[in-house]
């Protein structure tokens, strides 16, 4: 940090602010996420966060990095829209023609993050107390296992495993003590690496995890179950915020599959995109009018070891954030 930057921003020199903020903007947008699961909620919490960095930054002294003091008002901004949204959604319905499902789901307002924000995060080593790699802390699977954290359970595990702040950090930017946040982070570990698989997925666009894609979207869009479900996991998960529907193990997914055929013979095609770290599409319905192809889905599949784990489908909410346009010649 330029002491001679800071000075100008402390004057009023908002374009010295910027400069100041930018280079954490992508980590701070990612820390929002994991603490929301919205990256709509994510933008607007950054963006309160930053308002509030800037009016206070003549209350900032020095005495911690510019960066952990935007981790702290970042933190702090997403804890309070935490303790203040309810997030309910109203019943529905299942599927049309879709089996009674596994279960309900609770993180009805997950959304896919697109790993074209993953380019914004900066080349920095976490602190060696660290638990997670950058992938991995970024997954749907990790993401989801954070929302069902009590809020300040999220901050410290967050702050701890992923950015590897020391406790007396993560004590301080939280304003709990030491002995709060060995504690909370005790019971935050127990909770999510209960859902963390045994089994790495392969590198990302390697040639293990194309020849698993090529096959699940010939299986897919050709309505082939039986490979398709050959291709998972014993535990697969089929989730489709914010629908509340799962379906958990091969047995239960083939019942899905099987019963939405006739939605998955009208896909005309499946627009390759990354979200997450992980592969993802866009699904095209080709219309029996126009003749056009109009987007009415983004699928999005996690891997483990040479297995999918999990299949997830959303709404086209963040189509234009994923560089999915709605409909294709």
């Amino acid at each position: 940090m330029s002491p001679e930057l800071l000075q100008r921003a402390r004057a009023g020199d908002r374009d010295a602010f910027t400069a100041l903020v930018e280079p954490h903007r992508g980590e701070l947008l990612a820390h929002c996420y994991r603490m929301l699961g919205s990256v709509q909620d994510a933008e607007d919490a950054l963006q309160e966060a930053l308002l509030s960095a800037w009016v206070g930054l003549g209350g900032f002294e020095g005495r911690s990095s510019v960066r952990t003091w935007l981790h702290r008002i970042v933190t702090n901004r997403c804890l309070n829209m935490l303790r203040t949204s309810t997030r309910r959604t109203a019943a529905a319905a299942p599927p049309p023609l879709a089996p009674e499902p596994s279960g309900l789901g609770e993180v009805l307002w997950l959304q896919p993050y697109p790993d074209s924000l993953l380019d914004d995060l900066p080349d920095r080593t976490p602190g060696p107390e660290a638990r997670y790699e950058a992938r991995e802390a970024i997954s749907l699977a990790f993401v989801t296992a954070v929302q069902l954290l009590a809020p300040n359970q999220r901050a410290v595990l967050l702050l701890r495993d992923v950015f590897g702040y020391p406790a007396r950090e993560a004590a301080e930017i939280l304003g709990l003590t030491e002995d709060a946040v060995t504690n909370a982070l005790k019971r935050a570990r127990a909770k999510v690496d209960a859902t963390r698989s045994a089994d790495r997925p392969p590198p990302p666009g390697g040639p293990a995890e194309r020849a698993l894609v090529d096959r699940f979207v010939t299986a897919f869009t050709e309505q082939d179950v039986d490979t398709l479900v050959a291709l998972m996991t014993d535990d697969v998960w089929v989730r489709m915020p914010p629908l509340p529907f799962e379906y958990r193990g091969t047995e239960a997914v083939h019942r899905f599959f099987t019963a939405i055929d006739a939605h998955r013979h009208r896909i005309g095609r499946m627009l390759p995109v990354r979200a997450n770290g992980q592969p993802a599409w866009g699904e095209y319905v080709r219309d029996p009018v126009s003749g056009g192809l109009h987007l009415t889905g983004i699928l999005v599949i996690a891997i483990a070891g040479d297995r999918i784990r999990e299949i997830t489908h959303f709404e086209t909410t963040l189509a234009s954030h994923l560089g999915l346009p709605r409909t294709l010649d």
